[in-house]
């Protein structure tokens, strides 16, 4: 880090002795999985940089942008819309959720068998060691599983104003008519926070913004089809996690640097592994920072990741949002029509993701895809079955893999990776 930020942490109420572990954990997971690997692009030294300070002068940011009066909505969830937030001239960043921490404090107040991702949340907040969490103004839940619509009775407790959107789990005009009308009181309920009025001219650039950014990642995703990878997934990956946290503005201009990096590798044949090696799709739950475990198997096994179907990925970057419209309502219109799409797991029935799999596999000539769930994750659980039926007849080998944030599995995990990618190349 840039500077001695324990000041500021004191100052938002962190456990400075727990949060120094888990930052002195992190700092030598991330050397690990990331700096240590070889041809990586020159552009990923910001996206370092960005890791570095990701508790530090990201935070700082934040802080200032408080005292300046901007408010900080923290979410966990891709169905918040960010354009609302940018509208108000807030900032949306994610929340801690991606590693275990704080588990035994965690499952005083939830049954073991949670998800780890809600455990994970649970256990940062209780530890006080998310500085995200502790500077939000405002916490933005969604009931998008059963899991965390019955948590939130909880959490509620562990943070300042927790607000809790209602999704509709149906695709048809009841469904998009209840989005609507959560939008809408989520945009009277921010107005009310930031003290600011959602004005037609600052909602459309809000959308610009963040279509920008949305289209820089659909460049990186459409780089990753060359037939020499030319980034690795692990690195793709933390590019679609730092989506969350960094400056919008700033991020999309980090994407597109490296975007311009990556066509050069492709016109020289230049790419992060060796031609010819096995090419991965991993599908399914999200990856938060710092849940970097099944890529590090998968890309240390001799195959590389070329796409995330996940909402730490396409998922949550897939569609844009239209600017046109001559009323904030019909913009607002246009955000539910983007949103509405989203193939989360929690809509029944949903063919719609089968469908992006099996083009995302095409697209970027996945050789085999790997679906990745978080261990009582019911709903991606259970659609994991026909979609490996439906996959497996089509001729696209499926491998399944049930986990949590732990490192006890990582072994029995990694062989049965490793006996995937030689059916691959077999």
């Amino acid at each position: 880090m840039t500077e001695d930020y324990t000041q500021m942490w004191t100052d938002l109420g962190l456990d400075l002795k727990a949060h120094d572990a888990l930052l002195g954990v992190l700092g030598a997971l991330y050397e690990k999985t990331f700096l240590r690997q070889r041809g990586r692009p020159e552009g990923m030294k910001y996206f370092d940089f960005v890791m570095s300070e990701v508790h530090g002068l990201r935070i700082r940011e934040l802080m200032d942008a408080k005292a300046a009066g901007r408010k900080i909505f923290g979410s966990f969830c891709v169905f918040v819309p960010e354009e609302l937030v940018l509208a108000v001239d807030g900032i949306l960043v994610g929340l801690c959720a991606g590693a275990e921490f704080a588990t035994d404090e965690a499952e005083k107040l939830l049954p073991r068998n949670t998800c780890a991702l809600i455990k994970g949340a649970f256990g940062f907040a209780l530890a006080k060691v998310c500085p995200y969490l502790a500077a939000a103004n405002m916490v933005v839940g969604e009931n998008t599983c059963d899991g965390k619509k019955k948590s939130y009775e909880i959490f509620k407790d562990l943070v300042n104003d927790l607000y809790v959107m209602d999704l509709p789990q149906v695709k048809n005009d009841i469904g998009r008519e209840l989005l609507r009308k959560e939008y809408l009181r989520f945009a009277t309920r921010i107005e009310e926070v930031s003290g600011r009025t959602i004005e037609m001219d600052a909602l459309k650039k809000a959308i610009d913004t963040v279509n920008a950014k949305r289209s820089a990642m659909h460049r990186l995703a459409k780089l990753r089809a060359a037939d020499i990878a030319p980034i690795s997934g692990l690195d793709a990956l933390l590019a679609n996690q730092v989506f969350f946290y960094d400056d919008p503005e700033r991020f999309t201009k980090s994407v597109n640097t490296i975007c311009d990096e990556l066509e050069s590798r492709i016109r020289r044949g230049e790419g992060a592994v060796d031609k010819g090696t096995p090419r991965i799709l991993v599908s399914g739950c999200p990856m938060a920072v710092p849940n970097w475990k099944l890529p590090t198997i998968i890309e240390s096994s001799g195959a590389v990741i070329v796409g995330e179907e996940s909402c730490v990925g396409e998922r949550g970057t897939q569609h844009l949002t239209s600017n046109e419209g001559l009323s904030v309502d019909a913009l607002i219109d246009n955000i539910v029509d983007r949103y509405f799409k989203i193939d989360c797991a929690v809509f029944t029935p949903n063919p719609s993701r089968l469908e992006h799999i099996r083009q995302m596999a095409g697209e970027y000539k996945a050789d085999g895809v790997i679906q990745y769930n978080i261990q009582f994750c019911s709903p991606y659980q259970i659609e994991s079955g026909p979609v490996e039926h439906s996959l497996e007849q089509d001729g696209i080998p499926v491998l399944r893999v049930d986990t949590d944030y732990s490192q006890e599995d990582s072994e029995q995990i990694r062989t049965r990776v490793e006996a995937f990618i030689e059916r691959l190349q077999g």
